[in-house]
């Protein structure tokens, strides 16, 4: 089995509570946090692709 990278699945955990939080603000229906949370889990996302390449191509 290989080893786990913490830290990448931290990220990923973080953008899964990022769109979660998407969730729970359309139910409380704010147009504002609904564009922060989405802002936030593509920008994270973004972040973890952008390690993810930088591994790949050292």
């Amino acid at each position: 089995m290989k080893n786990l990278n913490i830290p990448m699945l931290l990220l990923a955990a973080l953008v899964i509570l990022m769109f979660l939080a998407v969730g729970v603000a359309i139910a409380f229906r704010s147009v504002g946090f609904i564009l922060l949370f989405i802002i936030l889990g593509f920008a994270t996302m973004g972040i973890g692709i952008s390690i993810k390449r930088k591994k790949a191509t050292s």
